[in-house]
């Protein structure tokens, strides 16, 4: 079929699904976004409560810089981000050692010296991973065209290709151990800490590849978009609109039906049903699984992740606490030095400068730690005062790890609402409230976008490579990539 017959269904208006919705209604098909919610966005959303409008997970804009991910995508879809470099990507906190994460790195540097080596080792690697990245990356292969692309890729860079090659199967703290490293504690901590909030691991079991482009965020520039990170999911579904798409809120698809392998139309929870020619499933693999097995269908098998989910504080405070402060944005390790479980946060604080985000002389700040959710779901079934008992301790330990850089935190609150596991699920319909994508321990182990369904594909975080913003977008890329292959074989078919 032609691109312009395709009646393609987006489930979900998170970021990779509206940026695939976006570039495919750019081409010419029909596309229709079902979103549960009344707003865009889903992990990378902007919301409003009490007056304040609060980031709801990701709180820093990255893959802007030239030739990058996001810009690319704009410059596609004809959009302007309203964006601006932070001169800080973030203030990094542990005791006494504060290092504020520079383009330079010259804090980082002037701490640790002796890893002038490894940065010089990232930089490259990082600067070859972007090369690779643009137009997309079709991985995991699925057949000989994609082996195609990434020869041709890797031609065109064949010096840096062979020294890419070796890190394939390194894990992070390999790589770190052949630069003398690991046997630095404080160092480790700060690798680990950062590589916790953007592959989902620590150095221990994170891909020296993936560790390579997460840490350079503070080098290709983090972005402070105005208005809140949900002010991308809204250009892109007013793309979608404007290149005659439809995004639409409140329509929660509680049903999939098929037939032969091949999905021919969904059911929303008002009682609404669309056909469709293409699906792109903005879940987990994990929702995707439940919403069939409510029909019936046969789950696939149980895998072993360990994802992760968040607890999560948004505070409405006084701004002084923060005046002195590099950046909006501090990432704090307790004094305890361990990582996850309410030790390490990371908090982001909204600018003054911005109207609507607060009321007024107040901020809107968005505290966040890495939790396992099961233990939360497992309160809730023990009843309301468990699960609220098990809100409160984690309140008062985050805090608590506030308190220790800004003493005078608590005063400073003036309105507090938290977020669990159980929160996550219920507003962004992923299982368990798992967020942030798989732990990215292989390069050989990831998940592509197919799924059982010849005509469906998932899009989002889920797939490689994995979390943020220039991620999903880049797997957004694949998904329509091999959607207009599959298109493709299926036209030839036709008489």
């Amino acid at each position: 079929m032609k691109l312009q017959d395709l009646n393609i269904v987006v489930i979900g208006a998170g970021i990779g699904g509206l940026a695939a919705g976006a570039l495919l209604a750019r081409k010419g098909a029909m596309v229709t976004v079902l979103e549960a919610q009344d707003y865009p966005g889903g992990c990378a959303a902007t919301f409003s409560r009490n007056g304040y409008r609060f980031d709801a997970g990701a709180t820093i804009g990255c893959g802007f810089h030239a030739g990058a991910p996001m810009e690319n995508l704009g410059k596609e879809l004809g959009i302007t981000w309203p964006v601006e470099p932070e001169p800080v990507a973030w203030q990094y906190r542990h005791g006494a050692l504060h290092l504020d994460l520079q383009p330079n790195r010259f804090d980082i540097l002037e701490r640790f010296p002796h890893s002038a080596p490894f940065w010089a080792e990232q930089n490259a690697l990082a600067k070859l991973l972007w090369h690779f990245s643009e137009g997309g990356l079709s991985w995991p292969v699925k057949g000989v065209g994609d082996l195609a692309r990434l020869a041709r890729k890797a031609l065109a860079g064949f010096s840096g290709t062979r020294h890419l090659l070796p890190f394939a199967r390194k894990t992070a703290r390999e790589w770190l151990a052949s630069h003398g490293l690991d046997t630095d504690p404080d160092f480790v901590r700060f690798i680990d800490a950062q590589l916790l909030v953007s592959v989902q691991t620590t150095s221990e079991y994170a891909n020296a590849i993936n560790a390579a482009i997460a840490l350079d965020l503070p080098v290709a520039g983090a972005y402070h978009v105005k208005g809140g990170i949900g002010t991308v999911s809204r250009l892109l579904a007013a793309s979608i609109e404007e290149n005659g798409g439809a995004v639409l809120y409140r329509k929660q698809v509680i049903r999939i039906d098929s037939v032969r392998g091949q999905v021919f139309g969904l059911e929303t929870s008002d009682g609404s049903a669309l056909a469709a020619d293409y699906v792109l499933a903005n879940l987990t693999p994990d929702s995707l699984d439940r919403l069939l097995a409510s029909e019936g269908e046969p789950q696939e098998e149980k895998r072993e992740s360990l994802l992760w989910s968040a607890f999560t504080l948004y505070l409405g405070m006084e701004p002084a606490l923060f005046s002195a402060l590099s950046s909006r944005h501090v990432q704090i390790i307790g004094s305890s030095g361990e990582l996850a479980e309410g030790n390490s946060i990371f908090v982001s604080v909204s600018s003054a400068e911005e109207s609507g985000r607060a009321p007024e002389a107040l901020c809107a700040v968005t505290v966040s730690t890495h939790t396992r959710p099961e233990r939360w779901f497992e309160a809730k079934k023990r009843g309301e005062a468990a699960y609220r008992e098990l809100k409160s301790a984690y309140t008062a330990r985050v805090l608590d790890v506030l308190t220790e850089q800004f003493p005078a935190a608590r005063n400073a609150i003036r309105s507090i609402t938290a977020a669990t596991p159980v929160t996550w699920e219920r507003y962004t319909g992923r299982f368990q409230g798992c967020v942030g994508g798989y732990p990215q321990t292989s390069l050989f182990k990831v998940r592509g976008p197919l799924t059982r369904f010849d005509n469906m594909f998932f899009v989002g975080d889920s797939i490689f490579p994995g979390q943020s913003l220039p991620g999903v977008v880049t797997g957004a890329r694949r998904t329509i990539e091999l959607l207009l292959q599959r298109n493709t074989k299926v036209g030839l078919q036709q008489p």
